[in-house]
């Protein structure tokens, strides 16, 4: 079996909004939202990973504030591992540079866009976060 890919990802925070971007037709899962990141380039730490991946995709500089879990899931062509890290937009606007469209988003909002199947447990978190929070 091989091991799982390892994924790191962005929840980039401004006030009470999360910055969601959506994937290209031609990707896999195409159309679907998604939080920004990608694959790591060998030699790369996962954090040097998602600064490159967030300033290829979207055009923007973030900090990397802490890292909120690990999410491994099963597909069946590949199980992938999901490093999700929260961020902080340091500078830029975001562009669709090598995705297909971006929004802010207030999180109990993400249940109206269609994520692949491995973000659920984050979405989860990120809505019982803010039910938590009123």
């Amino acid at each position: 079996m091989r091991k799982p890919l390892n994924i790191p990802i962005a929840v980039i925070i401004e006030g009470p909004k999360i910055l969601i971007s959506q994937r290209a037709p031609e990707d896999s899962f195409g159309g679907y939202w998604e939080f920004p990141g990608g694959k790591v380039e060998l030699g790369e730490t996962m954090e040097q990973g998602l600064i490159r991946e967030i300033q290829e995709e979207l055009g923007v500089q973030i900090l990397i504030t802490r890292k909120r879990m690990i999410i491994t899931h099963p597909y069946p062509h590949r199980t992938i591992r999901l490093h999700c890290y929260d961020c902080q937009l340091t500078s830029g606007e975001p562009r669709a540079i090598e995705c297909a469209d971006w929004k802010w988003v207030f999180p109990q909002e993400l249940a109206a866009f269609t994520f692949p199947p491995a973000s659920a447990r984050l979405i989860q978190s990120l809505q019982n976060l803010e039910n938590n929070s009123e």
